[in-house]
């Protein structure tokens, strides 16, 4: 098969997701490329910490319920998370209220926002934040942004507690924007950690629609937490075409799927 480089390694951390590792030469026949071309592939991903090369192959780095700092998955399929972006931006009338979730696919979509009139913005992400406040003062959009209050994880760079629960209840949100560390039709959106998720949570409740932007390394991924059901979901924005696998699911009947 014939794919891109970054669809590439995608494809590989979608499988580490699943087996819990992969071998060098069934990667080669897989995708018809040279030994060297898979061995630097590995490389990169190991750089970026998503997984340990072992001889002939690599197997899944284990966080213990944790992912990789945010820092260190701002580059992990970028192209795929900017194509999300772009395409969720279309999905925001003037006027609108929305909810942005913490992520670096959130972020991506954060640097998308322009050309919107009069929205306001609430998010429990620091990135974001600074993101939408330089391009506030840039004025490629109008409106105004709410920092939600709470306790600060330096590491994830996100804000969480009981205060921020208690902010997202004073609102009428239109669309919540959230993120997923996995996603699959057993355990629905999850993440991995638990006060980002009770936010998420909340989210969810106080707005009318729920959109989830994903690329495709998060499907059919479970992970730690339990964020909600899918058919809590209104829509899903992908950089991939809905899932051969998901097919056929009555649960899915009522979810949107916009391909990116």
């Amino acid at each position: 098969m014939s794919v891109l480089p970054e669809e590439r390694k995608n494809e590989i951390l979608k499988e580490l997701n699943k087996t819990g590792k992969v071998k060098v030469m069934e990667l080669v026949d897989q995708y018809n490329v040279s030994e060297e071309t898979i061995r630097r592939d590995l490389m990169i991903l190991e750089e970026k910490g998503l997984l340990k090369r072992v001889y002939g192959g690599a197997i899944k780095t284990v966080f213990e319920f944790e992912e990789p700092p945010f820092t260190q998955r701002t580059t992990v399929n970028q192209e795929a998370k900017i194509k999300v972006g772009k395409k969720a931006v279309e999905l925001i009338s003037n006027g609108d209220v929305i909810a942005i979730d913490v992520g670096t696919t959130m972020l991506e979509f954060a640097k998308c926002i322009e050309n919107k009139k009069d929205i306001t913005i609430l998010t429990n992400s620091l990135p974001v934040s600074s993101v939408l406040t330089e391009s506030l003062n840039q004025n490629k959009f109008t409106g105004q942004i709410l920092l939600l209050g709470g306790q600060i994880d330096p590491k994830h760079q996100s804000i969480s507690g009981g205060l921020t629960e208690k902010m997202l209840n004073q609102f009428n949100i239109d669309i919540a924007f959230i993120s997923a560390g996995g996603v699959s039709i057993q355990s629905g959106v999850s993440n991995y950690h638990l006060h980002e998720t009770l936010v998420s949570r909340k989210m969810i409740e106080v707005s009318k629609q729920v959109i989830m932007l994903t690329d495709y390394s998060k499907i059919g991924v479970d992970t730690f937490c339990k964020v909600c059901p899918l058919e809590k979901v209104d829509l899903i924005v992908c950089e991939q075409p809905f899932p051969e696998e998901w097919r056929n699911h009555s649960k899915l009947e009522d979810i949107n799927w916009i391909q990116a």
